[in-house]
């Protein structure tokens, strides 16, 4: 089946590996007086934010110090993957503040979720700042299911998401829009979030851009299904219910809303939620195999994974198959294909492809 798949999208991927990469714009290099808004740096850019029940707090780097002018109205939230590299997801942000022409008027920030120094070294990237006295810590797969913290008053990282975004404007009152983008892992948990994030503070218009997750939540037991003659096609594709005797989890918590955790409440109110949703979708064209700068080590390879698509470009075409056949938002929601990008935020964030996905009504 899924060699099938791959042969249905076969001229699609190499159509998109012949268009030139994007220009990415170069983030000068970090010294001891790099200002926030050009590199990320732990001295001074990286702040704090106390988490609700005394859960400990919540580590974020930002481009701009609080009551420093002009004060922005507009801010991108990047959300680090897998290896917790918010510093690099942080640069990537500001590379497409600055690819957009918009300088010192978006406020970028990119939180660090932290796992205790024991668990660390397994989803850890060299150069990070490692977690602080009253971090919250979770597990390293914990935060991107929405799971609790660690320690004696947890929170889950949907609720930590909240927090922050309610701390972003309190400090910076003149926000009024909050672009959550999240990459690899942390598209994951933002696609999650949005089904159950809190309401947005009041005058703040709330957004959330998913870009090469790993995986997806479904709200319904259907599934992609690839072509069966192997050749491209320009039908939608065509969507299924798999067996569940042949894979029993495949519509199970964190891949569908069955079996919901108790503390997120009710399924049928979060897939309305998502539906409604300010959302944006993005994937790297060349993200589509095994191949180097793919991360394909880090890909969820499981029975409830496959049944979604092979590899990470596939299993987002699938989602939007489902999303305009199935949830039927009330204004579409296409999935944006970046042309010459692997599985690398600096590629897929600042490339001109996202721009209006990021940034819609710039100028």
């Amino acid at each position: 089946m899924v060699r099938a798949w791959i042969g249905a999208l076969g001229l699609f991927a190499a159509l998109a590996a012949q268009a030139a990469p994007p220009a990415v714009p170069r983030v000068p290099a970090s010294d001891a007086g790099t200002a926030c808004d050009q590199q990320a740096q732990p001295a001074g850019c990286l702040l704090r934010v106390a988490l609700p029940q005394d859960a400990g707090q919540l580590a974020y780097y930002v481009s701009q110090q609080p009551g420093a002018a002009p004060a922005p109205d507009t801010a991108l939230l990047v959300m680090h993957g897998y290896p917790r590299d918010a510093a690099h997801s942080f640069n990537a942000g500001l590379a497409a503040v600055e690819g957009a022409g918009l300088r010192g008027r978006v406020l970028v920030v990119a939180p660090l979720f932290q796992v205790a120094p024991g668990q660390a070294q397994r989803c850890h990237t060299p150069g990070e700042k490692p977690a602080q006295a009253g971090d919250a810590l979770w597990r390293c797969g914990a935060w991107l299911a929405g799971e609790a913290s660690s320690g004696p008053h947890p929170i889950t990282s949907f609720a930590a998401l909240d927090a922050l975004v309610a701390e972003l404007a309190r400090l910076w009152p003149g926000l009024r829009t909050v672009t959550l983008a999240g990459f690899s892992a942390g598209a994951q948990l933002l696609q999650h979030h949005v089904a159950f994030a809190a309401d947005a503070p009041a005058g703040v218009r709330l957004r959330h851009v998913i870009a090469d997750p790993g995986t997806w939540l479904y709200f319904d037991p259907v599934r992609p299904q690839p072509p069966q003659d192997g050749l491209p096609t320009a039908a939608p594709m065509a969507l299924h219910t798999p067996d569940a005797a042949a894979c029993p989890r495949y519509d199970q918590w964190k891949y569908g809303v069955a079996d919901l955790p108790a503390h997120l409440g009710d399924a049928a109110a979060a897939r309305a939620r998502y539906r409604a949703a300010d959302l944006a979708y993005l994937a790297g064209a060349l993200d589509n195999g095994p191949g180097p700068g793919n991360a394909d080590k880090l890909l969820d390879h499981s029975c409830a994974a496959q049944l979604q698509g092979p590899y990470r470009l596939q299993r987002a075409q699938g989602y939007a198959a489902y999303e305009a056949q199935v949830l039927r938002p009330p204004q579409p929601r296409p999935l944006q294909v970046v042309p010459g990008c692997r599985h690398d935020v600096a590629c897929v964030l600042p490339s001109a492809a996202a721009r209006p996905l990021l940034f819609p009504g710039a100028r």
